[in-house]
């Protein structure tokens, strides 16, 4: 018999039978009375906090009563293992969980200065419904606090009171909130409605197929099983799809809805759902690695799994994460400044480089303007920006003459970091931009019943501008497309998600910029960035007229913050060169030609009078996409039939030549 038939045989028996010992006849399986005795002398767990050790949970059985425990006690055997043995990649990098986990926005999901304040904005929009928006709230931020009260103590709210008082609670998103779920309706819940069976609560579900339950059970009560749902998209959807109830601006519910957020649908009207790419939402933020990892301290015996996901569950929130950081004492967390810059790495890696893909690209030149196009291309899995509708992106572009004066300016920024050019209810989307007061603005702007802005999301009847860059493979003809809209000038934008022959699904769009030149001759250098803003001004001016402890308390605390929001990526074209010759005047350019007008095979030469020397030959589709840039007399056109425009730098000037490919 084969080794490895073997050992497929006896190991899978030999872990059974030790796991059908009763449990406590389990006491020393894993620690012997030594090793204990030390761990309580020396107070050592697996969790770092300033370089010191924490004090572990005690060696008892959890209370049957209480249903789920804190991330604190997971963090005893999956958080820092001073041995350096378990969570531990090949190459010696520290990846437990517990500490991965505590500075991530999901970690302090209920401790988030700003949720609170808001909470307590929306209370006092509309006092009378107090109850019910805490009980809301609470359901995601807080959400093994809130159905442990309503499971075991069949409370019919879940208020901030409870929360502050309650340690549970205060975990946030912790490791039960997400590996009690059960796999029941996955998918299918949405707004806070999560699915923990209460038959079978006491379980984490995980995604090793083989595993060695009897420690976690022993020592935290709870009993680790193979859930091929906790690698399920669903699994998010119960907080990442959140409707509300529409109220008018007296407070009275009008049986509308809106939707605040469908990261989830998002993903399900993409190329990434489980119909196509399958690549899920723990694909990305809960990345896996090919490492073997033993994932518990102190069984050095255990079987190391993989792959492996790193708990950073980082998304693009910089600034909150900047702001909990200097303020951990004042919000009672517990993560280190240095678990915070690591996730802030972690998170700045995701925004600068699996978000999108930017493009600029010169246009043409007509004599008195200069065309430029930025191309944007979503690499995330749902809509950017996606979630809390606060959050938005847009494009700043400038452009220089040789002297470093500014000739042109979208998208600046004031000292305040709102925007210089917006209008005052919402910016609308472009295609085409000629003019300094327009910005491209990519958000979801919700309207009151009046067709106004408003911050408050209980008023929230539909959206008034949804222009976000929507997921690649994105359809309008989708199931979940309602959720999902596009809203507004993007709607009849031809180059919003739609590839060169018009068709849906690009994921991108494309800017189109028109500068005047007023005369100009000489060269340009030309900036396009994207900025990313988790906190805009305008979002935070409304809850700032009311007052709070925690609106204050925030306030205070968002004054004395880092605001700037994060680049996301940045091109730029150096030397752009601009000449008066108009694309009209024959006379004035003839120094460079083009033959022949029609091509029939793609093949044009191009002909320069006298000493004129070439600097550059770039040519465009009508779709206005770059196929060709290279200092060439002979050039070759694409196969595809069409009108295309070829731009001719030469030391005399520049011209554009229109060439009709058969």
């Amino acid at each position: 018999m084969k080794k490895t038939i073997l050992l497929a045989i006896t190991v899978p028996a030999f872990v059974g039978a030790i796991a059908l010992f009763p449990i406590e006849n389990q006491a020393t399986a894993f620690h012997t009375d030594a090793e204990i005795a030390f761990f309580k002398k020396n107070n050592l767990s697996a969790s770092k906090h300033n370089n010191q050790l924490l004090s572990p949970p005690e060696f008892a059985p959890i209370d049957s009563n209480v249903l789920f425990p804190t991330a604190k006690l997971c963090g005893g055997c999956h958080g820092y293992d001073p041995n350096m043995n378990a969570l531990v990649t090949t190459s010696g990098v520290d990846v437990n969980i517990y500490d991965d986990w505590r500075s991530s926005m999901m970690a302090n999901s209920a401790k988030d200065p700003f949720w609170r304040a808001k909470v307590t904005h929306e209370i006092l929009v509309n006092p009378s419904h107090s109850l019910e928006l805490q009980d809301k709230c609470t359901s995601c931020h807080a959400p093994t606090g809130h159905y442990q009260a309503k499971l075991r103590d069949h409370k019919p709210h879940y208020t901030l009171a409870d929360l502050y008082a309650d340690s549970l609670g205060l975990d946030g998103v912790n490791c039960q909130a997400c590996h009690a779920q059960s796999p029941e309706r996955i998918g299918d819940l949405h707004s806070g409605e999560l699915k923990y069976d209460t038959n079978n609560l006491r379980v984490a579900y995980g995604p090793y197929e083989l595993v060695f339950a009897a420690p976690m059970h022993e020592f935290v009560g709870i009993t680790p099983t193979y859930g091929e749902h906790i690698l399920d998209a669903g699994l998010c959807a119960g907080c990442h799809t959140l409707i509300t109830n529409t109220v008018d601006l007296d407070g009275n519910f009008t049986g509308n809805t809106f939707v605040e957020q469908a990261t989830y649908h998002e993903w399900l009207n993409s190329r990434y759902d489980e119909s196509h790419d399958n690549i899920t939402c723990q694909g990305c933020h809960i990345p896996q690695i090919q490492d073997e990892i033993i994932i518990s301290a102190n069984y050095q015996f255990l079987t190391p799994k993989y792959p492996f996901g790193l708990h950073e569950m980082v998304g693009a929130n910089v600034s909150m994460l900047k702001l909990m950081k200097n303020n951990r004492e004042a919000l009672g967390i517990e993560a280190t400044a240095d678990n915070f810059d690591s996730t802030i790495t972690a998170t700045l890696r995701m925004l600068q480089h699996q978000t999108l893909d930017l493009q600029l690209q010169t246009g043409i030149l007509n004599g008195d303007s200069v065309d430029f196009q930025v191309h944007l291309t979503n690499k995330a899995g749902h809509k950017f920006p996606s979630g809390y509708p606060a959050r938005r992106a847009w494009i700043e572009l400038t452009v220089q003459n040789e002297a470093g004066d500014m000739l042109f300016h979208s998208g600046g920024m004031n000292p305040d970091f709102s925007l210089t050019d917006e209008d005052a209810n919402f910016e609308p989307h472009y295609d085409w931009i000629n003019a300094p007061g327009q910005v491209q603005i990519y958000e979801l702007v919700p309207g009151d019943v009046s067709g106004t802005f408003s911050n408050v999301l209980e008023r929230g009847d539909k959206g008034l501008k949804d222009n976000r860059l929507v997921p690649q493979g994105f359809r309008i003809d989708d199931p979940v497309y309602d959720t999902t809209l596009v809203i507004g000038g993007a709607l009849n934008d031809p180059n919003f998600n739609r590839t060169a022959d018009g068709t849906e699904g690009s994921g991108s769009d494309i800017v189109h910029y028109r500068i005047p030149t007023n005369g100009y001759t000489g060269r340009l250098r030309v900036t396009a960035k994207v900025w990313y803003q988790s906190l805009p001004p305008k979002w935070m001016m409304p809850m700032f007229a009311y007052s709070s402890p925690e609106i204050d308390s925030f306030k205070a605390m968002f004054n004395a913050a880092d605001r700037s929001p994060v680049l996301v990526a940045e091109r730029v074209l150096d030397s752009v060169l601009v000449s008066p010759v108009s694309t009209q005047d024959a006379a004035q350019s003839a120094f460079a030609q083009i033959s022949p007008s029609l091509s029939a095979d793609g093949h044009v030469n191009i002909q320069l009078s006298g000493d004129v020397q070439l600097h550059r030959v770039q040519v465009w589709d009508s779709a206005g996409k770059l196929v060709w840039d290279q200092p060439a007399r002979e050039l070759w056109l694409p196969a595809e039939r069409g009108v295309y425009f070829v731009a001719i730098e030469t030391s005399r000037g520049r011209v554009v030549r229109k060439v009709m490919r058969q």
